[in-house]
């Protein structure tokens, strides 16, 4: 393995939370003298002690938006500072097209990718590439970006269905290394309301013996009204987390149906936790790049009910930790509500354990020195 203090960690910017926050924070655990490399720092409590450099868009408004920064990226990735080994790139934008040009020409260059850049590759997954000026760039970026790709040495995805996109943009084959989730933790055979203050005790009291739970930000793609629309069809009460543009149609949704429903907005861990503990099933249905919420709900022991197409496919098992469903299909969704049974909460908890955070940064090392040795 080569000297750590030669190598760059890569992400496109950093934010408070995120699932892409976290494979960044697992890499800085495996490679702790390397230098990171961003467009701009928001703060994430688990990179604190890192080096980190921001580039000049953190010093400009546009820092504000990433689509109306997003023409700007691959030329700010092409002249990032420091001389390096090698480099281990965060992608799900322009991240992967990253260059030190005083680095020898003999820089490894090695991407994890949670997808190529939706904006451009699939807007029909992300409405902000459906925008005016997404749109107006969209081809330009797409043979940059392919073009860009070619340099890498070799590529990780996240998930097999993110494999296929790669191949599908770039014409890459990637290794699939799914990323970390803190399974064992959230297994721990704690009961996760000792840990909850007094005013979330009184909320987690005041919610319904049986309930669904669907969590996620409150916007469109993330299709929480799925959620309400299933606990109104088989009558259940729902629980909804989460904040966003989306939450007052979902409440006028709830209350148009007359069905009972609790926004509890963003939530602590230890109550998020509690929630897994005590649903009837967790009810994700967005077709997501890899899908670190089925996860976490699993290793709490609640059976999911996910959508079949999309990341979450690859970690739920049908029928043993929950069902895979066509939310297209609501008569799909309700014979899988109405299917779950107590014995799913074991095989759930089991089947999370294998997507443990240990596990990835094992993973992630080896693959690293495999490919930077060779």
């Amino acid at each position: 393995m080569p000297p750590s203090r030669h190598s760059a960690l890569v992400h496109e910017w950093i934010a408070p939370s995120g699932g892409s926050e976290r494979v960044l924070e697992a890499f800085a655990e495996v490679f702790p003298d390397s230098d990171v490399h961003c467009l701009w720092d928001d703060g994430h409590q688990g990179l604190a002690d890192t080096n980190v450099k921001e580039s000049w868009l953190a010093r400009t408004p546009l820092r504000r938006s990433k689509v109306a920064s997003m023409a700007m990226m691959p030329l700010t990735w092409r002249r990032r500072p420091g001389s390096y080994d090698w480099a281990l790139i965060s992608s799900h934008l322009f991240a992967h097209h990253a260059r030190f040009p005083k680095s020898q020409k003999s820089l490894v260059k090695l991407a994890y990718v949670h997808t190529p850049a939706r904006y451009i590759w699939e807007p029909q997954l992300d409405g902000r590439g459906n925008g005016l000026p997404a749109r107006a760039i969209a081809h330009l970026l797409k043979r940059l970006d392919k073009h860009r790709a070619r340099e890498l040495h070799a590529v990780a995805a996240n998930s097999e269905f993110i494999r296929q996109r790669i191949w599908r943009a770039w014409g890459i084959d990637s290794t699939v290394i799914y990323p970390p989730v803190d399974s064992e933790w959230i297994a721990d055979a704690r009961n996760w309301r000792d840990d909850l203050s007094s005013e979330e005790v009184e909320t987690l009291s005041n919610l319904p013996e049986t309930f669904l739970l669907g969590a996620s930000r409150a916007v469109k793609y993330k299709q929480l009204d799925r959620v309400i629309e299933a606990g109104h069809r088989v009558g259940i009460p729902t629980v909804i987390v989460g904040d966003g543009p989306e939450r007052r149609r979902l409440e006028s949704l709830a209350a148009e149906l007359g069905h009972e429903t609790y926004f509890l907005g963003r939530a602590s861990d230890p109550l998020l936790y509690s929630l897994y503990q005590r649903t009837h099933a967790f009810i994700f249905p967005p077709i997501e790049d890899f899908g670190i919420m089925p996860v976490e709900a699993m290793a709490a022991g609640a059976p999911v009910i996910a959508n079949q197409v999309g990341g979450a496919a690859e970690t739920v098992i049908d029928g043993q930790t929950g069902f895979l469903v066509d939310f297209e299909s609501p008569e799909s969704v309700d014979l899988a509500v109405l299917a779950i049974t107590p014995e799913l909460k074991d095989g759930a908890r089991r089947r999370a354990l294998e997507f443990d955070r240990d596990i990835f940064k094992a993973r992630i090392k080896e693959w690293v020195e495999i490919n930077v040795v060779n």
